[in-house]
């Protein structure tokens, strides 16, 4: 092991300073006269060698205590990197926008197109405007408090960007601890929770659902009324089914991709939303009869293309269609469908309290809500309907998809009041 330098720390010499010493590092007839002094006020540097072996050092002037506090730094280095608990923190000083860039690079491969597209909206509204310039190690918890606080609206939103935020400086504790800890792991999400009443979560009823379908186009109802309606399949899983995934003797769709929207643009995603969503659908008769005569009519081929870049959507091989075509996309599903339920005099708008932007009542996914209360009283298991749903999680399929049954309420009003002759009874 070779010996430690006699010499460290060391002085700095200064050009400032009248010392012996300084004025032959600096002479006069150079750097100018300067008042002749015994003791040298130049900074003392700590040197050290990092866990790679890389040379580094600190300075410490004079005002900030000198030699000691360099002697001191120096058993605080050469301890941390025996222990292996050293911390370089030169790599903290970067800033979060060029750390972002480094964070993306990889996090961006890791999820599907709509959960990059939303946290790609979080980092350019909310914490790129803020904190791009920041660097990492002059981050602190009480200042991302208050400006989630204050400057984040929505408890949604607060919750997403905090996850976010969480993620990102995670990241640059892994990568050879750019930070010592993460401040943003205990904040608090201050604005209120939105709560909604059961009844706006109920999918419309049977008679409001007839209205909906009589007031769409011919063409339409062949999609939602006679096929969305009976298999509770997602949008995006709809418009994504192709021919090859039928399968005609046993009156099997099985869900093997789907198309989302990509900035505006239809996009092929190769996986379902989740893992759950790999899964057979058996096909209704009037589901099947919708199948049938989407296929007499667009002649869609069996083959089936790669996903590839995603863009080319191969609308030869679709199922389902618009009436002129073209794949099915948020427009050509979501504005007829809400003419007729305008139409219908169903429809319900309502301004989302954190947003400020409309939202319409109902949507084709209550689609979902309706065919799952319709199997839990029919006494489908929850296990079975979570398979069919294509749900990751048993306990949605309860507590989020399943409605209480029409008529319940005057049931319950029939049961308390005794009409139906078996009243409740006070029992000893």
């Amino acid at each position: 092991m070779p010996r430690r330098a006699q010499n460290n720390p060391r002085q700095i010499r200064s050009k400032v300073c009248g010392c012996a010493l300084c004025l032959a590092e600096y002479p006069p007839s150079e750097y100018g006269e300067r008042r002749p002094r015994r003791d040298c006020v130049g900074s003392w540097q700590a040197r050290y060698r990092d866990p790679a072996g890389k040379q580094k050092a600190k300075n410490y002037p004079i005002s900030e205590g000198g030699k000691k506090a360099a002697e001191a730094f120096l058993d605080r280095a050469r301890t941390a990197v025996r222990e292996r608990t050293y911390r370089d923190p030169e790599r903290g000083k970067i800033k979060l926008a060029k750390w972002w860039a480094e964070f993306w690079e990889v996090e961006q491969a890791k999820v599907t197109t709509t959960t990059r597209n939303r946290k790609l909206g979080l980092w350019r509204t909310h914490i790129e405007p803020k904190w791009g310039e920041w660097r990492l190690i002059d981050l602190e918890y009480m200042a991302l408090q208050k400006w989630l606080t204050h400057e984040v609206k929505g408890w949604e939103t607060q919750k997403k960007v905090k996850e976010l935020l969480v993620a990102l400086l995670n990241a640059a504790i892994k990568d050879g601890e750019r930070i010592a800890s993460n401040p943003a792991t205990h904040l608090s999400m201050t604005a209120t929770k939105p709560v909604k009443h059961p009844d706006d979560l109920k999918p419309p009823t049977a008679a409001q659902y007839d209205l909906i379908h009589a007031a769409l186009p011919e063409y339409y109802q062949r999609i939602f009324r006679d096929f969305a309606y009976e298999t509770a399949m997602r949008p995006g899983e709809v418009a994504g089914a192709r021919l090859n995934c039928l399968n005609e003797e046993e009156r099997l769709l099985y869900v093997k991709e789907i198309l989302v929207s990509d900035n505006g643009r239809l996009r092929r995603q190769a996986t379902p939303k989740t893992e759950a969503g790999f899964r057979a659908v058996p096909l209704t008769p009037t589901a099947w009869e919708a199948v049938q005569w989407m296929i007499e009519k667009w002649r869609p081929k069996a083959t089936r293309s790669r996903v590839e870049d995603g863009y080319d959507l191969h609308t030869e091989e679709l199922l389902f269609r618009g009436p002129r075509g073209a794949a099915l996309n948020v427009n050509n599903i979501r504005r007829p469908w809400r003419r007729a339920c305008v139409q219908a005099g169903v429809a319900r708008m309502v301004e989302n309290p954190e947003t400020g932007r409309p939202e319409w009542w109902p949507r084709p996914y209550e689609y979902r809500h309706d065919v799952t209360s319709r199997l839990h009283l029919k006494g489908v298991s929850e296990r079975d309907t979570q398979a069919f749903l294509g749900q990751k999680r048993g306990g949605k399929v309860t507590w989020i998809y399943t409605h209480e049954s029409e008529g319940a309420r005057e049931n319950v009003r029939a049961a308390l009041s005794g009409d139906a002759g078996s009243g409740l009874r006070a029992v000893e």
